[in-house]
């Protein structure tokens, strides 16, 4: 044998078959990519079992038209707004001598920790006809002043606090794109005499617009999904409708199925606009990473802090602020109504969160496993299958398994098997797990494409089996990603609303439901202290951003 046909075998132990997803990984895998799609499968029957006339009569009423209205209406405005807040704030904390550009840009990013239903809350008790600013102003004589105040509920201030909550999605992106521009560019601008906002619209704009497209489509994206604010703001947009709808029971269950067909249509093609940018997102990119100063203030620098200043005080100063205030103004524990409360909410939150994130990963193992290590159309499919729970609307989620605990099950195996599964925790969780599985896939996939694949061969060479192999060799090497994917789960489920107001089991209350249950009933010093746990547990979600932060 030849020294070079030694080796080419040698190498081909080592990297070929032996590392490929057994029968069984792929299996696993395509179950859980079907588990996954099932909700689709059961929403979709429901609306099969509508007569074609009265499906048509819904879909054309005049409300369900206000609805759409509404919702594309909400969802232009917030996305045009995030664009005018975020592509300035990343401008001036990258391409400028902001002075503590670094400190601004902390707090530019910082919005994405206060949940939009606890911030709509915030606004709410601040500026609502029983909230904190009336009560100032009648407590010293200004009562009168009150009646003309601009209402905060309706379209208005569901786009102002969905935009103030929301931006910070373009601002990252955006900086993103700046951080990897080649500055020379500009500068061979400028020296052809262009002003720095002709070379930017000229220049750097094209560049950088599949960035702050991207961040864009991901706001149009959160606002069509959105429950809490819309709800809070009062305002009819197809999540609250829906919610609305499912809790009315009879017609009201067909009109939500079909309105949620509605929202997944609109969906779907935010989702088909969000492909298409992100498969020419590498313009503008692949240059090494500058943070070089291009523009100089002069005496504009200290003035030019007040945007990020300002924006600051009404995304963080001013929801943290008027939580303080009702938690300091509360007093001792509301005894009445049984809304006192209590630690085992906060107890049911972090264990159901447990729960999840474990499951999530039990999930995602076989799913990341196979994307990494295979090439294959089905791979693909399986991979992106896994992406269509985090793109359903909780609201749309929720009905579906509403629909199948509370009426399949129920015309299929009887009461009995309806009663075990309804509202459960197993059902919560699950969907839980739809909803989230692409974050622990994500993290996860990446930590396989990073094994190198001549260490599981060396282990199969040495006589390990392909399950040793993998136990001994690959799993602490991806361990990492798993528990990066377990973490962001548990993070991202201790605030989800609307799945868990629509399953959560009776009599189990979390730190969500509760907060919930208070804003509605307009005891606002109980919600302030859950609330502030909760941005307080939301923003460990910010810590791997702040690491990587650049030092400018």
């Amino acid at each position: 044998m030849a020294p070079g046909e030694g080796v080419g075998r040698v190498r081909g132990l080592l990297v070929s078959d032996d590392d490929q997803p057994s029968v069984a990984v792929v299996l696993l895998a395509a179950a859980v990519a079907a588990a996954v799609l099932s909700p689709l499968l059961w929403l979709f029957i429901s609306a099969s079992e509508l007569a074609v006339g009265d499906a048509m009569s819904l879909l054309t009423s005049g409300t369900t038209t206000d609805v759409l209205v509404n919702s594309l209406t909400l969802v232009g405005l917030v996305t045009g707004a995030s664009i005018a807040l975020g592509v300035p704030l990343a401008v001036l904390t990258v391409q400028t001598d902001l002075p503590f550009r670094r400190f601004w840009t902390v707090l530019a990013a910082l919005p994405l920790v206060v949940p939009s239903y606890i911030g709509a809350f915030a606004y709410v008790s601040a500026f609502g006809p029983s909230g904190a600013l009336p009560d100032l102003f009648a407590q010293y004589g200004l009562g009168f002043v009150n009646p003309y105040l601009p209402t905060v509920y309706g379209l208005g201030g569901t786009t102002l606090v969905l935009t103030l909550f929301t931006y910070p999605y373009v601002f990252l992106t955006t900086r993103a794109s700046l951080l990897s521009f080649d500055t020379t560019q500009l500068e061979a601008a400028r020296t052809l005499n262009h002003s720095y906002p002709r070379a930017f619209r000229r220049v750097i704009l094209p560049q950088i617009a599949p960035g702050v497209t991207a961040g864009a489509l991901l706001v149009a994206l959160y606002t069509l999904s959105d429950f809490g604010t819309p709800a809070i703001m009062r305002l009819d947009v197809f999540t609250r409708v829906i919610y609305v709808e499912l809790n009315s029971f009879g017609v009201g269950r067909a009109n939500a199925t079909l309105l949620s067909i509605q929202l997944l249509a609109v969906t779907a093609v935010i989702l088909a606009l969000e492909s298409r940018v992100s498969g020419d997102t590498a313009a503008g990119y692949g240059t090494p990473s500058s943070a070089k100063r291009v523009v100089s203030l002069g005496r504009l620098r200290w003035l030019a802090a007040a945007v990020p200043a300002f924006v600051s005080l009404f995304t963080l100063a001013l929801p943290v602020g008027i939580l303080t205030m009702w938690l300091v103004r509360s007093g001792p524990g509301y005894s009445g109504g049984g809304l006192a409360f209590r630690p085992e909410f906060a107890t049911n939150s972090a264990y159901v969160a447990v729960l999840t994130a474990a499951a999530t990963v039990l999930f995602a193992l076989p799913v990341a496993y196979y994307a990494g290590r295979s090439n294959s159309l089905l791979s693909k499919a399986v991979d992106r299958a896994t992406y269509l729970g985090y793109a359903m609307p909780g609201v749309v989620l929720g009905l579906a398994l509403v629909f199948f605990s509370s009426q399949w099950l129920l015309e299929t195996f009887g009461a009995g098997a309806a009663q075990l599964v309804y509202q459960s925790l197993p059902l919560l969780v699950f969907a839980y797990v739809v909803r989230f599985l692409p974050q622990a896939v994500g993290s996860t996939r990446s930590s396989v494409l990073g094994v190198d694949r001549d260490l599981v061969g060396a282990a199969r060479l040495l006589g390990a089996n392909p399950r040793s192999a993998f136990r001994r060799v690959t799993l602490p090497l991806i361990s990492p990603g798993l528990l990066a994917g377990a973490a962001l789960v548990f993070l991202t489920t201790m605030k989800e609303l609307d799945t868990t107001l629509i399953l959560h089991p009776t009599g189990f209350t979390t730190i969500v439901t509760y907060i919930w249950r208070v804003q509605e009933a307009g005891y606002y010093g109980r919600a302030a202290l859950p609330a502030l746990v909760l941005v307080a547990v939301s923003g460990l979600s910010m810590i791997p951003l702040l690491k990587g932060s650049d030092d400018a």
